[in-house]
């Protein structure tokens, strides 16, 4: 037998050389991963649209994906000539008042606040707010790359999902080549990766959409300026696991306090508390598989590291690639043994 043989024999040796060489190539098309991540997303979510509406009614996908990407589109359209020029204005108001409290008599005079004040003034606050914005200009002056990678993405997404049995039936294709033991493999890190990545990207957009619901209205309860900067701030802070709702407390504290001064920071820490309850009783236990509930711990290395790796991106992937070799690995038990399950098994098998 020769060794190519051998290599392809040894199942467990060639499917961990696969994984190495698929790491390699995203990272040396690093600079393409926002497309990748993008058309992966709302390609999965598309199909699952499909899946969902095609178990009630047989219909074909285009005549279900059309509809919905019309509607996007112009929600979109609207969101865009509406509410994008109120979202700068409120944007750039928040900053300037806050920039504004933190350099006013009321902090310096506050006993406690000052204690801030000097910790801030210790770590240059002011630079580093500067620094922030020269980033935040740097973002808005790429938009137009962001934008495009957006729309390629939506348009692939659209292309697969209208010919997803096509697509599907052109892939069968590769496990009868030459190779179909390499494209085997690579069905199975695929599936993986769906059952996975896919899942728990969905059921973030998914807690981040009612946490964000959730704020909204209690911040429009209490009256608070720039709502619409604010609910886009808590939406995009809402996909990072955990912290998310942790960080957007930072923000929404100061301007609680710029407002209405310690009792609106009180109110904003209730409902950031009530928030976190619901989110960890109610929506990770309807939304996430028993998988991908980790340590609280794990949550926060894997952030900070894959932050470290790739970058903003890190904040939201990191945990649904975590556990995606997890799954490789062979953990299956991360929120703890189903025994019920396996009790149930075991009692029909006899």
């Amino acid at each position: 037998m020769s060794v190519y043989d051998k290599f392809v024999a040894n199942k467990r040796l060639r499917r961990a050389v696969l994984l190495l060489v698929v790491i390699l190539l995203f990272y040396l098309l690093r600079s393409m991963l926002s497309l990748f991540l993008l058309t992966f997303i709302f390609t999965f979510l598309s199909v699952q649209l499909v899946r969902a509406v095609q178990k009630h009614f047989n219909v074909k996908p285009i005549w279900i994906i059309a509809p919905v990407y019309i509607l996007i589109i112009a929600l979109l359209v609207f969101a865009i000539t509406n509410y994008v020029p109120q979202l700068v204005s409120q944007s750039v108001k928040i900053f300037d008042s806050l920039t504004k409290f933190y350099h006013s008599k009321e902090v310096r005079d506050n006993q406690y606040l000052n204690y801030i004040y000097q910790y801030l003034q210790q770590i240059n606050l002011d630079n580093q707010i500067k620094t922030a914005a020269s980033q935040v200009v740097n973002y808005i002056t790429s938009v137009g790359a962001v934008g495009f990678n957006i729309f390629i993405s939506f348009l692939l997404s659209f292309f697969y999902t209208t010919q997803i049995e096509d697509m599907n039936s052109f892939g069968r294709q590769f496990l009868n080549s030459n190779f179909s033991w390499l494209f085997d493999d690579v069905r199975y890190y695929g599936q993986k990766f769906i059952n996975t990545f896919g899942v728990v990207i969905e059921a973030q957009l998914m807690i981040a959409v009612v946490n964000t619901v959730l704020t909204t209205i209690t911040l429009i309860f209490m009256k608070m300026p720039g709502v619409i900067a604010l609910a886009a701030m808590v939406f995009i802070l809402s996909l990072i696991p955990v912290a998310g709702v942790i960080i957007s407390l930072i923000p929404l504290s100061f301007v609680a306090y710029s407002v209405d001064g310690l009792k609106y920071v009180i109110y904003i820490i209730i409902m950031v508390i009530v928030i976190h309850l619901i989110e960890t009783y109610f929506l990770n236990p309807q939304f996430m598989s028993s998988m991908t509930h980790l340590p609280i711990f794990f949550t926060f290395v894997v952030l900070i590291v894959s932050e470290e790796l790739i970058g903003t991106w890190g904040l939201i992937i990191g945990i649904p690639i975590f556990v995606f070799l997890l799954d490789i690995l062979g953990v299956h038990q991360i929120g703890g043994p189903k025994k019920p399950k396996r009790h149930k098994f075991r009692l029909k098998k006899s």
